[in-house]
């Protein structure tokens, strides 16, 4: 296994998980079992499979339950970035957790799963960043290996990999995973309280500073009861 350029994630869990009712009417989504375990543990158990040995879990909605079930993790390491008092966002939820996240750091939706390719995700993204030339490196998935995904893509790649977003009414090729690399540098001058992570990228895109890195894997979106149950076949499928 080669070496990972950074042993901590945040883990965005905060949301409100309306598409995800009513199964969401009483537990977080992270809390949502998925093949007979919490989606947030499929997150997890990839982190700790790949030697990422400590994440940071932002909460909010219902956020005593999904701060007693991550009590019992041994690995990897938890600690909480608390937004009980205001959600703040993908962007917002990232500057509220700086100070608890290392230079880079991970960045990854706890509502994806996926199947690793030849490597894990964390490996390749690793071995693709260049810190001098990236603020944030996207793990993005073509749409033949993107299960329960019928959107219209969200980004292009150019030959070295730089990020162009889809262009109104065409399709684009690649699917943002919710799987990121990030610099500090991502992060300077945000806006204050709460705002989308879109805002941050934006500005990378036009400084030439805003990659891409196809996945060699299989990757699902979970955002729907029927979502999961598809996503509970593909995997008794293998």
């Amino acid at each position: 296994m080669s070496a990972l350029v950074s042993d901590t994630a945040m883990v965005m869990a905060a949301g409100l998980g309306k598409r995800m009712r009513p199964l969401t009417a009483t537990m977080p989504k992270p809390l949502v079992r998925v093949a007979g375990k919490p989606l947030i543990d499929h997150t997890l158990d990839r982190l700790a499979d790949a030697g990422v040995s400590r994440a940071v879990v932002n909460v909010h909605y219902l956020a005593d339950a999904l701060e007693a079930h991550l009590a019992e993790r041994k690995s990897p390491k938890v600690d909480i970035s608390d937004e009980r008092e205001q959600l703040l966002e993908t962007g917002g939820g990232m500057i509220k957790a700086q100070g608890l996240l290392p230079d880079p750091f991970y960045c990854l939706n706890s509502d994806n799963i996926w199947l690793e390719g030849p490597r894990n995700a964390f490996a390749e993204l690793s071995d693709r960043w260049d810190d001098a030339a990236m603020d944030a490196l996207l793990l993005v998935v073509p749409h033949k290996r993107a299960g329960n995904f019928s959107g219209p893509g969200d980004f292009h790649l150019d030959a070295r990999g730089l990020v162009s977003r889809r262009k109104s009414g065409r399709i684009a090729p690649f699917i943002y995973t919710g799987i990121q690399l990030v610099s500090h540098r991502l992060l300077r001058d945000a806006p204050e309280d709460k705002f989308s992570t879109n805002i941050l990228w934006n500005r990378a895109m036009e400084e030439g500073r805003l990659f891409g890195l196809q996945f060699t894997g299989e990757w699902f979106e979970v955002g729907t009861p029927a979502a999961v149950r598809q996503t509970e076949e593909a995997l008794a499928r293998g």
